[in-house]
């Protein structure tokens, strides 16, 4: 019980009403100080103090004050003995409580594992959500010893339940694929459960083709889906937690049913980690490709503009002319210092620059992707899952399952990579269809015509309206794209 009551609290809570006073009427001294602050403090929370400290100074100050007894005699009062049984009594019997039994214990234990402990894995708060029931059912919850015995017997019901429905999900072949990773004679088993435990360390090139072998390691293992998709998150990742700890030797001296969760919560939940990192991963990857090719055309560009002669000169007559002449038509202040035809020149040489900027950065792309990321990208492809519930998607997302892109036959063009013979489906302004080429994007997938300008996904419809959409990379079964 808390310790500070302010006065207003202590007035609504531990003011003796009528029926109270019937109850300490024939009582006087220690014991009438004793019985009432007991009566209180059960009507608050449902169960007797342990020891006197429990109860808040200030409200043995306020009831002493109400039943004329000094504060200090209740000091004097003892929690044990045939007088504190028969006042305990006195006050089960007023408020409708009655003791715990056997049985009370047994069901309480029961309800534990159904109710609480699939949700909460805090042994304070099944405590008191034990606390709550008992006072629910109108039982004086029993000494804290029965109570840590009840606890511990609803977490193990709870924990055969749920060690069976969980190797009955995975069925006899998926049981056997997992007990064999810890058997002893399974090198190939143990070294995988090490692989699964250890970190990826920095991305590269080896990293990351260690993460997409380990992540089809695991797929091979046949989880079902769904398997903990009842489960809280909470309890899967104390399982994980557990499990990541163990070695093969700890794991096959713990009984079968737990060793058996032990191995599918780690091995389900890493997966989810790894594809969830593949997809990260996939992200960053096409994001630093493109700005690492900006900030070298960018620098080249820099550098060359450099070297052209009289611009840092027009420059400077330009920004003289201008601060001189602040109030005068631009005719008159600037053309007479460079001339109308060399600015002319500067604006289309500057169009012609921003061509130039963005040819060299396709280009720079292009030599980017085929002599290191080509490597890369392909595989991480091939390996993350594409999901969209969206039927306007649907081109995109055949051209991801399509042949070509299983086999890894991506071509570059800047940011897209071409799947060759997938045709998406389009329709012009009177509302019929035309075949297009399509290209998919690693992050936005986008469809460009060929020769022509990227467009987003998307159709004209029979009103002539454009409509367009993205479709963003999803991985495994962790994470979806929703339409926005």
């Amino acid at each position: 019980m808390r310790q500070e009551w302010s006065p207003e609290e202590l007035l609504a809570n531990w003011t003796l009403v009528d029926g109270d006073w019937e109850l300490v009427a024939n009582k006087s001294g220690a014991t009438r100080l004793g019985f009432g602050l007991l009566l209180k403090f059960f009507e608050l929370e449902g169960r007797f103090p342990d020891v006197l400290e429990e109860v808040p100074p200030a409200a043995v100050d306020y009831v002493a004050d109400l039943v004329k007894v000094p504060a200090a005699d209740f000091a004097k009062y003892t929690l044990v003995g045939r007088t504190a049984e028969y006042h305990r009594k006195q006050i089960r019997e007023a408020l409708g409580f009655r003791p715990s039994t056997v049985a009370d214990e047994k069901a309480l234990a029961e309800w534990l594992a159904v109710e609480v402990c699939p949700v909460e894995l805090v042994e304070d708060r099944q405590r008191e959500a034990l606390l709550l029931e008992c006072r629910a059912r109108k039982i004086e919850p029993p000494g804290p010893t029965r109570i840590e015995k009840v606890l511990v017997a609803a977490r193990g019901k709870w924990e055969k339940t749920f060690c069976v429905r969980t190797i009955g999900r995975l069925g006899e072949v998926g049981t056997a694929r997992l007990l064999s990773l810890v058997a002893e004679d399974n090198e190939t088993g143990t070294a995988l459960l090490a692989a699964l435990k250890r970190d990826p360390g920095a991305v590269g090139l080896e990293s990351l083709l260690t993460e997409i072998t380990k992540l089809n390691d695991v797929r091979k293992l046949g989880l079902p889906e769904g398997l903990f998709a009842d489960c809280s998150e909470k309890l899967v990742a104390a399982w994980r937690a557990r499990a990541i700890k163990m070695y093969p030797s700890d794991f096959r001296g713990t009984a079968e049913d737990v060793r058996i969760t032990l191995l599918a919560a780690l091995c389900s939940s890493r997966q989810a980690e790894i594809t969830d990192a593949l997809v990260d991963l996939l992200v960053a990857l096409v994001h630093k490709i493109n700005a690492r090719a900006e900030r070298r055309v960018e620098k080249q560009l820099t550098a060359e503009l450099k070297k052209v002669r009289g611009k840092e000169g027009i420059l400077f007559k330009l920004a003289a002319a201008a601060v001189d002449k602040p109030d005068e038509v631009v005719r008159r202040a600037l053309f007479p210092v460079v001339g109308e035809k060399t600015l002319r020149e500067l604006v289309a040489e500057a169009k012609a620059n921003e061509k130039v900027f963005k040819a060299k950065v396709r280009t720079t792309l292009r030599f980017s992707y085929s002599s290191y990321y080509r490597q890369m990208l392909p595989p991480l492809l091939n390996t993350l899952g594409f999901e969209c519930n969206n039927t306007a998607y649907r081109p995109v997302m055949d051209a991801l399952t399509s042949p070509p892109a299983e086999a890894g036959g991506f071509f570059p063009r800047g940011l897209s990579f071409l799947l060759l013979g997938q045709q998406l489906p389009r329709t012009n302004g009177k509302g019929r269809w035309y075949a297009q080429q399509s290209y998919a994007s690693s992050t936005d997938l986008t469809s460009r015509q060929p020769g022509g300008r990227p467009g987003q996904l998307g159709y004209h419809r029979p009103d002539g309206l454009q409509t367009t959409s993205l479709l963003r990379v999803v991985g495994g079964g962790r994470r979806s794209a929703d339409p926005p």
